[in-house]
């Protein structure tokens, strides 16, 4: 099923989409908000640029985004997939409960905050580029992935990554040192087994967006886990 957005306001244009029976592809996207919201079982593919909260509670599916998004994409998602061919605004996967965001370029402020997994579900974003201050404050769990393509003259993360951590890995590749990361966080050099976790999702970004997955993987990463000397509940309770 074929839209035009051009001259839907957001509620209209979520309304076409829940009643379509088939896949969707949208042209003239200019910043409609909850673009697939609880969406279950659709292929929406976008031309343009989404508004806020694009995916939101997402519990299945695949949302496609030909251009940038802007802010809360994937927010509280639980399952499916979201590929952006292009940049993400801030608050990228806010309380994210399972399925995949993936970003070809760079992502804004506080990606990943309160990501969590339970069981079988782990919520994972791969972030090509580089991301803003914050990347996974108090994240209880899943993946977080930021290759730094095309930054190589500096640290593709902002200040205060991890804050509150006690779940979950961010693994972060660059040749620099990391310093001033909170006390709540430990960093080491990612090893070859390490590495293993995080090829098949590597490897899946490569396949949406062009590239080679053995080259993404060579180089330096870091992985960061929760520091369990210095545990997020100190923050909050006396010693």
């Amino acid at each position: 099923m074929n839209i035009s957005a051009k001259d839907l306001d957001f509620k209209k244009l979520n309304e076409q989409i829940k009643e379509a029976t088939e896949d969707v592809y949208i042209t003239d996207c200019y910043g409609q908000r909850f673009i697939g919201s609880g969406l279950k079982e659709k292929k929406i593919t976008i031309n343009g640029t989404p508004g806020n909260a694009l995916g939101a509670y997402l519990d299945g599916g695949v949302i496609t985004i030909k251009g940038n998004a802007q802010d809360a994409v994937g927010d509280t998602m639980n399952d499916g997939k979201i590929i952006i061919h292009g940049n993400a605004g801030d608050a990228l996967g806010y309380a994210m409960r399972g399925g995949s965001i993936f970003v070809r370029d760079d992502a804004g402020y506080r990606t990943g905050i309160h990501m969590k997994e339970y069981k079988d579900k782990k919520p994972t974003i791969i972030i090509g580029g580089k991301v803003g201050s914050f990347l996974g404050e108090y994240i209880a769990g899943g993946l977080i992935v930021v290759l730094g393509i095309s930054t190589e003259d500096i640290v593709p993360i902002g200040n205060f990554t991890g804050t509150g951590m006690h779940g979950g890995k961010i693994f972060i590749k660059t040749d620099k040192e990391l310093i001033g990361l909170p006390a709540q966080v430990t960093a080491e050099i990612a090893s070859k087994e390490d590495l293993i976790e995080i090829k098949p999702y590597i490897s899946e970004f490569a396949e949406y967006f062009n590239m080679n997955s053995q080259s993404l993987l060579k180089g330096q990463f870091y992985v960061l886990k929760p520091n369990a000397k210095n545990p997020y509940k100190q923050l909050y309770t006396a010693n």
